[in-house]
């Protein structure tokens, strides 16, 4: 593993334990679904593929109480390089996210935009934040 990547995952997983603890500081991480989507974007529709994901990810957290928290990044340097942190209350708030008409939508409208895309799944340990 090179020494970006491993910074790279190492930033993640902060990122991780910082988001989900601010989701939960009182609760047990029990139950909640958190992923990390890596996806790689057409550079020539980035800005396109940006205001479909800000739109997807505002609609989300406004409408849907079981989700907890949505983070997009780009990897500094590359913009197309795109990393979504996500957080969910449990598996049935991540299976009700999917078939909401904003993340319909979202996928839709970005399906040629979208080169590569990678879901992460993952074990959270500590969830909380100040």
């Amino acid at each position: 593993m090179t020494a970006r990547k491993y910074f790279l995952y190492a930033a993640v997983a902060a990122s991780v334990v910082f988001v989900a603890q601010r989701c939960s500081a009182a609760t047990p991480s029990t139950g909640q679904i958190v992923r990390i989507a890596e996806l790689t974007i057409d550079s020539e529709q980035l800005d396109a593929y940006e205001r479909a994901l800000k739109e997807e990810i505002s609609s989300s957290l406004r409408i849907e109480p079981g989700v907890l928290s949505l983070y997009a990044v780009s990897i500094k340097g590359h913009p197309d390089q795109i990393r979504i942190l996500e957080v969910y209350r449990d598996e049935a708030a991540y299976r009700a996210h999917l078939q909401t008409p904003h993340f319909k939508k979202y996928k839709s409208d970005t399906e040629r935009m979208v080169k590569s895309l990678t879901l992460i799944e993952t074990e959270p340990i500590l969830l909380g934040t100040k």
